[in-house]
């Protein structure tokens, strides 16, 4: 398949700009698996196509503020760093701009000496390694002076750093979140529990790859990124006894999605496990775990309809990102939700 098959007309007046009040009152495009067939509702209605017996599965991997505004030590210039991956104990793998201020042995400083950085590699691909020093906690420190490292499309400012995190959000790792969980509240997972739905938790924390557009005409010359993950062992016996007991196992989100597909079965059954995972899941893929999937509406050409496109059907797929922007849906990681469900 070719990446331009993916691509639909998007108003720019449709892509989300901040999160709506309360949370689960945006917008859900409940999708038949099988007929494409459309219903039109809001998140706070989810429960409704939900049942006893089925299996939620979040990822809670939690958004680092990983994006640093300071200056060269020597010169007082400006200096943008993106904290992208852990390689050591206060050592960061990063894109900073502009790249030609940041050889190895240059100083940064930040938040007025709160945060001070050497550049201590420069790698093939420009990306920089740095050592950070601080007083204390390397995460306090960030908490205090990092901002979230919001999505280029997004253009205004995000007030509330917790509304670009999931409610149930704890394992700090990712650069962008995982968005199809916005939506929840506390209080929502409370009922989905009460009416006898489960809930797992899976890890995989997203890295900036998955902004990463598809450059390639042929989609099947795409390299995917490599993102971590891991699944435990209470989540894989949940998951096991869904399955056993004729439940729905439901992604939310393709982060979960992805998860869930690159973990081994052994006789059929999930194990617990965790690593590095580039699956690429595109039309013709076939799903051996989850029955269900809870996403937003996503970038044409990216991986990401790809991946709804391979779990839904491609015209049911198209068809339904046509009805949505005809519907003025709000778009991409503030925007509204689809429920593909069997």
């Amino acid at each position: 398949m070719k990446k331009s098959d993916f691509f639909y007309e998007l108003p720019q007046e449709l892509i989300a700009q901040t999160p709506v009040y309360p949370r689960n009152a945006s917008r859900l495009m409940k999708i038949d698996k099988t007929s494409g067939s459309i219903t039109h509702d809001h998140f706070y209605n989810l429960c409704s196509y939900l049942k006893k017996g089925d299996l939620l599965v979040l990822n809670d991997s939690r958004v680092l503020p990983a994006r640093l505004y300071g200056e060269k030590k020597e010169t007082g210039s400006f200096i943008e760093f993106l904290l992208l991956e852990q390689h050591g104990e206060k050592v960061w793998e990063l894109i900073c701009r502009p790249g030609k201020k940041a050889k190895v042995g240059t100083e940064f400083v930040f938040g007025g000496g709160r945060l001070t950085a050497k550049i201590i590699e420069v790698k093939d691909d420009g990306n920089r390694v740095a050592k950070f020093e601080c007083e204390g906690s390397f995460y306090e420190a960030l908490d205090e002076i990092g901002q979230m490292p919001l999505p280029p499309y997004i253009t205004e400012k995000l007030n509330d750093k917790e509304r670009y995190q999931t409610v149930y959000s704890r394992e700090l790792g990712s650069a962008a979140a995982p968005t199809a969980g916005l939506h929840f509240t506390k209080e929502m997972l409370s009922d989905i529990k009460a009416m006898g739905v489960d809930i797992a938790y899976v890890t995989l924390h997203v890295g900036l790859g998955t902004f990463r557009p598809v450059k390639e005409d042929n989609i099947l010359d795409h390299k995917m990124h490599s993102e971590h993950y891991e699944l435990n062992a209470k989540a894989a016996e949940k998951i096991n006894n869904t399955r056993k007991n004729g439940g729905r196992v439901i992604a939310v989100g393709t982060t979960s999605c992805r998860t869930l597909e690159s973990i081994e079965l052994e006789d059929g059954l999930v194990k617990p496990g965790e690593g590095y995972t580039d699956i690429f899941i595109y039309p013709g893929y076939k799903f051996k775990l989850i029955d269900g999937l809870i996403t937003n509406f996503h970038l044409p050409e990216s991986t990401l309809i790809m991946l709804v496109s391979a779990f839904l059907g491609y015209d049911n797929t198209m068809n339904a990102y046509k009805t949505a922007v005809k519907e003025k849906y709000r778009f991409f990681s503030f925007g509204d939700s689809m429920a593909i469900l069997p």
